[in-house]
């Protein structure tokens, strides 16, 4: 990755200024690795009664079954008392709960702490949140379509209204840019840049030179592709796709590692070729796949609502972990290609600040209005944003 220098490059907090900090569920039940499960969870939770719902629900000073909340933007769940909710489970939505790891949370306010409703108005098929991660191994910041719940890291939404409108940059950078470069970025341009040449002190050094730009685009343009996994599915080439050898149990309880054949056992089923890259992936002290399937079928720190799990392995995490085998064997390539980046040429921040791009004006680093966006209140009461 490119190194930490003590040159004039920019913060990433002046290039995308707007941040929000992650959602914080104050409760571990409402998000899970499948849907089914979060189901059953909501309807254990109101088939209680009484204390025993309150007891269930696990209370904080932030959320009670009694607490009057709003709706969460562009959701369609209750607004009244929980202590008295009916019905089925709010549809659950993909969210990323870990690095490289999307799970379901039941997106319904009164089951969250802090939901950081202006993340969910400007949540779309348009949006990029970007994450910044505190890990001391792996990459600086992640990109996600889904929310992001990962902590303790600010959430960056890479446009600041819905359908990809107003992009969360200095104003004036990307004029600035295309007058220095001779080219038009877009703002998913700037974006693949940052992912490319940030620095572990999260400054992004710029460049002047148009076949760098280029270069360094067209890296972070495939990093974001293996992290949003939109468009064609990701694929290793013949005879290095994963696949499993041997069947892999109902339950599987144990992970384990063969480096020297290749080889991801799940109890006596096995999933191959593996390379030690994927396998070596992390962003902390524990490797990802590991990480990936302790949440699948380790032990809930508590019982309660947690403890209801798939009583078998489903068939789509046998997809997805092929999947994040692929992703992560292509994104070490992709770390690989960042190891060897060096800016030239650059434009520093003394630059931009005498363009009077930097510092960004106060009002970019507070959220847009959204004023023709609906939103009901507490009890069923409508509010206009």
């Amino acid at each position: 990755m490119p190194s930490v220098t003590h040159d004039d490059a920019p913060p990433l907090a002046d290039l995308m200024p707007w941040s929000v900090a992650p959602p914080r569920l104050g409760r571990g039940w409402p998000t899970g690795p499948d849907p089914a499960s979060l189901k059953a969870r909501w309807d254990a939770l109101t088939k209680a009664v009484g204390p025993d719902r309150e007891a269930l629900f696990e209370p904080t000073r932030a959320r009670t079954t009694h607490s009057a909340v709003g709706q969460l933007p562009g959701q369609t769940s209750g607004t009244g008392r929980l202590a008295r909710a009916t019905g089925p489970c709010p549809e659950p939505v993909r969210v990323l709960s870990a690095p490289f790891d999307e799970r379901w949370l039941i997106p319904d306010h009164r089951l969250i702490d802090a939901a950081r409703p202006e993340l969910w108005r400007v949540a779309d098929g348009d949006q990029v949140f970007v994450v910044e991660t505190a890990a001391p191994e792996g990459p600086e910041l992640l990109a996600t379509a889904c929310l992001p719940l990962l902590r303790p890291g600010p959430v960056r939404p890479l446009f600041r209204r819905p359908g990809g409108a107003e992009p969360n940059l200095a104003p004036g950078l990307l004029e600035l840019l295309a007058a220095r470069l001779g080219l038009s970025p877009t703002p998913r341009d700037v974006l693949a840049w940052i992912l490319t040449a940030v620095r572990p002190d999260l400054t992004v050094p710029l460049t002047a030179d148009p076949e760098q730009w280029s270069r360094g685009v067209e890296s972070g343009r495939r990093a974001l592709w293996l992290m949003l996994r939109d468009g064609e599915r990701p694929k290793l080439p013949g005879g290095r796709r994963p696949y499993v050898r041997a069947p892999l149990p109902s339950r599987p309880l144990t992970l384990r590692y063969d480096r020297d054949e290749e080889t991801l056992h799940l109890d006596e089923g096995r999933v191959s070729p593996v390379p030690p890259a994927a396998w070596d992936f992390r962003t902390g002290q524990v490797p990802l796949l590991e990480e990936w399937f302790t949440a699948r079928v380790g032990d809930p720190e508590q019982g309660g609502l947690a403890a209801i799990r798939p009583a078998v392995w489903p068939q789509s995490w046998t997809s997805e972990l092929l999947e994040l085998i692929t992703v992560l064997t292509l994104m070490a390539d992709v770390r690989e290609e960042r190891a060897g980046f060096r800016v030239t040429d650059p434009i520093t921040a003394t630059e931009l600040t005498r363009a009077a791009v930097l510092p960004p004006p106060s009002r970019s680093r507070r959220p847009a209005s959204v004023l023709d966006h609906h939103e009901e209140g507490p009890e069923g009461q409508f509010a206009l944003m």
